[in-house]
């Protein structure tokens, strides 16, 4: 759907400044790739690595988005 378009979106935004992570296609759809992109950024931010976007990670994604599109912004 479309949360999962975001979410994957935004790690894309992400892997490009922390290379760690891998780019995913942006199709909505929380499949295996996603999933794996997921658990790489748990893995890199020290959050439990589980696969699931809980409050914790999905507040962690927001943060680093939000600091790595504004780095881009200002480039």
């Amino acid at each position: 759907g479309e949360k999962v378009r975001q979410l994957q979106e935004q790690l894309n935004a992400i892997a490009k400044s922390y290379p760690a992570l891998p780019t995913i296609a942006v199709d909505g759809v929380y499949g295996e790739s996603t999933q794996n992109a997921v658990r790489e950024f748990q893995k890199v931010f020290d959050l439990p690595v589980t696969g699931v976007v809980d409050y914790p990670t999905w507040y962690e994604i927001q943060e680093i988005y939000v600091g790595v599109t504004r780095i881009a912004e200002l480039v």
